[in-house]
């Protein structure tokens, strides 16, 4: 394994890569990342949606400042993803388990993300819930060009009656000039059993590569990064066998996915959620083979990491280790997801640089 040196540039996003002793090239890095909220529903009764059961207005006192401490929380973890190396915020981060445009708003206007100018692309979704997807741009350096949101139809194994669930939602934009699509997803639940509720995301996977293979069709060299809880690991059959994403670089077909999770799953047994004192890596984000590519005048892909801080872990009790959660036992725990972020780093070579100051990171 090679040793990678950056630099990362006080204020201006760029890092040297260092090659070796002789050779530096300079770079300009952005994260791109997922995050699920948990829950992120604000404190009013809507009586078009069955928002009642969320743990928020389950709380029987001090919705108004639980719902300011949440916010607070969430907007925390986004501005600290990837903050150490890119000394910035994400460039893009998709978001699930969002109620509606308000609370993402006020996640967005929250002093530790205002000066960012967050952009935010949401639609209404139809889940029974009531939670939906979303995405957040930095205007200053993504542009979106079109949106779409894209359902998914299922239906129960037993009355056959169509379930509700989360649209996947599609972005199209250029980050500093280049284009790139990004779909987010939030893949049906485990209700009912793993082997029950296996066809619902073996659906939503099909609908996804569906959604990959058209833009490819329009231009088999586009870049695509797919994002999402999938409530599945990187060996479930819907990533493994529908999307067919592989774990080796070097494997990935002309229009094929790459999975960076599936090693830090297989091999390093990590994950992002924990049920039962077992780990699952649910969270994950893909990308397409023209990211591989080392080219680096285009943006190009570096790595990939799991966001879990000492200060999202859960220190004592029944689930030490766990990720610190904002709800449990019909309480607020001033805690922040069930779920640990996840990220990927894309570089770009440029050319001039300002002043910087010195960060190692590993390479893959």
């Amino acid at each position: 394994m090679k040793n990678f040196k950056f630099w990362a540039a006080a204020f201006c996003l760029t890092v040297v890569f260092s090659v070796n002793a002789q050779e530096k090239k300079k770079f300009k890095v952005h994260t791109v990342a997922f995050y699920n909220l948990e829950n992120l529903f604000d404190t009013i009764n809507d009586p078009t949606k069955y928002d009642e059961a969320s743990p928020m207005m389950e709380l029987k006192a001090d919705r108004s400042e639980v719902y300011k401490k949440k916010v607070h929380n969430m907007a925390r973890v986004i501005a600290d993803v990837g903050s150490d190396v890119t000394n910035n915020t994400p460039a893009l981060i998709g978001i699930c388990e969002v109620e509606n445009i308000n609370v993402i708003e006020d996640v967005v206007n929250d002093p530790l993300l205002l000066g960012k100018d967050y952009g935010i692309v949401h639609f209404d979704g139809p889940d029974n819930r009531s939670i939906d997807v979303g995405l957040l741009y930095q205007k200053s350096l993504f542009q979106v060009v079109s949106k779409s949101t894209h359902t998914l139809k299922i239906y129960d194994d037993k009355t056959r009656k169509r379930v509700n669930t989360r649209d996947q939602l599609l972005v199209t934009g250029k980050l500093e000039g280049e284009t790139m699509h990004i779909i987010v997803n939030h893949w049906p639940s485990r209700s009912g059993g793993e082997a029950r509720s296996r066809p619902k995301r073996v659906a939503a996977a099909k609908l996804n590569k569906s959604i990959i293979d058209s833009l490819q069709s329009i231009d088999p060299y586009a870049k695509i990064i797919t994002m999402g809880d999938l409530n599945d690991d990187p060996t479930n059959s819907s990533v493994k066998d529908v999307l067919k994403a592989e774990s080796d670089k070097n494997k990935v077909d002309f229009k094929g996915i790459y999975n960076p999770y599936i090693d830090m799953f297989k091999k390093e047994g990590l994950g992002t959620t924990a049920y039962r004192d077992a780990w699952s890596l649910f969270d994950q984000i893909m990308i397409t083979k023209p990211f591989l590519d080392k080219d680096y005048s285009n943006f190009t892909y570096y790595k990939a990491g799991i966001f879990n801080k000492y200060y999202l872990v859960n220190k004592k009790g029944r689930y030490k280790g766990y990720p610190l959660r904002s709800f449990a036992d019909g309480g607020f725990t001033n805690g922040f997801s069930d779920h640990f972020p996840v990220y990927i780093y894309l570089v770009k070579e440029v050319k001039d640089i300002d002043t910087t100051t010195e960060t190692e990171v590993k390479k893959n």
